[in-house]
């Protein structure tokens, strides 16, 4: 059965043996990003099973085009929620890069030397407004998408596109800091 058929019958009967078959097919996909995220074997695997609970529930209620990638996003985002709340309920703004891929030697951890959490202010005041506005609410509020266009008025694609632009710059602006100091 194709995806979108195990989801309808789901929705239908309400019966977790088909939105356990899905969820089969990702889940190791699904432990590769809670492994990555985490980076301790047993917080992973919990939040695995915790991701399959949130999907249980969402599944019921949100249209699905593309159930491996809104379960990869589901999963992401579940990460970052149990890293934020590890981090005293507060995300800070010194560990925003921490989550963001990067190429470059600069070792962002919740410990960052003053000069880094500096360059790391210094380089989101210099983003645009649109990219300050997004990174802001979706890094250190913690809104979703959704939630970051309704505050903003800007269509969800700008929203995605501001965010991936500002991380972007964001790395390469650092990255350029760290090659000064």
């Amino acid at each position: 059965m194709s995806d979108d058929e195990l989801i309808a019958l789901y929705k239908g009967s309400a019966e977790p043996y088909y939105a356990g078959v899905l969820f089969q097919r990702f889940t190791q996909q699904l432990a590769v990003v809670t492994y990555r995220y985490l980076k301790k074997q047993a917080d992973a695997e919990d939040a695995l099973m915790e991701v399959f609970e949130i999907i249980l529930k969402d599944l019921k209620t949100h249209t699905i085009t593309n159930f491996r990638a809104w379960a990869y996003s589901v999963t992401k985002h579940h990460c970052l929620k149990k890293i934020r709340s590890a981090n005293d309920k507060k995300f800070k703004p010194e560990a925003v890069l921490k989550y963001i891929p990067d190429e470059t030697n600069y070792d962002f951890d919740p410990y960052l030397l003053d000069n880094q959490l500096d360059d790391l202010k210094k380089a989101i005041s210099n983003l645009n407004t649109e990219q300050q506005v997004c990174i802001d609410l979706f890094y250190l509020q913690e809104k979703s998408y959704k939630e970051v266009s309704d505050i903003t008025g800007y269509p969800l694609n700008e929203v995605k596109s501001y965010l991936q632009n500002g991380k972007r710059n964001l790395k390469g602006l650092l990255s350029h800091t760290v090659n000064e100091h």
